[in-house]
């Protein structure tokens, strides 16, 4: 087992949560499994009606380390005003509504996500060349809610999560406490950590994003166990923020000059 290292990180993003078309499109607080495994079947040229292709996804791990919850943000839109009936949205019957639809759609604006992606050597590979490569671009959410660059931060791990707690750097404030040696930050994990590491609390949220099909007209999902930890990360990591993005470029070229 190995993994790679992507940095979620733009001026929008939005995780749904609902497959079904709601007046109001939630956003959830975090990069849902549903929509980083349909980053991936993207990036691979997995088409959507492909049920058997996600599969091996089923094999992949995901940690997300939340450096920026963001500041959630409601937008309103209007879809099919102004148009003749026959472009108007379609209705389930066949039909149009001859009138616009009006939505309410999320976002997190200005959040920041690290996630270590972790699977077996051999689709580590895979997944690190179709994101370097993608076949279809990826988006955090949203076709609208591009990725800021450094987005693939590392292509080979050995120990993805790992890293999160000692070697990528913290999109957040730095600390005012400058005698503290460590920083508190969030953590979503598909697994339990140990008992025994100290300096940590954890709490199990139960989430529906475990994706089955990505077909347009029957997507299907089930359920997973999450389990939310607050740990103490190193504080070098913190800042400071003014050389922040130095700092990333220079631990993404790291691997290249390894």
């Amino acid at each position: 087992m190995s993994g790679l290292l992507l940095r979620l990180a733009g001026p929008l993003q939005s995780w749904g949560e609902r497959s079904a078309f709601t007046p109001v499109r939630e956003t959830a607080s975090f990069p849902t499994r549903s929509a980083l495994v349909g980053m991936f079947a993207a990036a691979e040229g997995v088409a959507r009606g492909d049920t058997a292709g996600l599969k091996k996804y089923e094999q992949v791990r995901l940690t997300v380390r939340i450096d920026r919850p963001g500041t959630l943000l409601e937008d309103y839109h209007t879809v099919g005003g102004g148009f003749p009936k026959e472009r108007t949205a379609a209705t389930s019957g066949g039909s149009n509504k001859d009138a616009a639809v009006i939505t309410r759609r999320q976002y997190l604006s200005d959040a920041v996500f690290v996630v270590a992606v972790t699977a077996p050597d051999n689709l580590t590979q895979q997944l690190a060349a179709a994101l370097r490569r993608p076949h279809w671009a990826p988006y955090l959410g949203r076709r609208s809610c591009p990725p800021d660059e450094p987005f693939l931060l590392r292509r080979h791990v050995d120990d993805p999560e790992k890293e999160l707690l000692t070697g990528v750097p913290l999109s957040s404030v730095e600390p005012r406490d400058s005698a503290a040696e460590t920083v508190a930050v969030q953590f979503l994990r598909e697994r339990p950590l140990p008992e025994s590491r100290p300096g940590t609390t954890a709490d199990v949220i139960e989430v529906n994003d475990m994706p089955v099909s990505f077909a347009p007209h029957a997507r299907a999902h089930t359920g997973r166990r999450l389990y939310r930890t607050t740990e103490p990360v190193n504080r070098a990591l913190a800042g400071p923020q003014k050389t922040l993005l130095t700092r990333l470029i220079d631990y993404t070229h790291a691997e290249e000059h390894a």
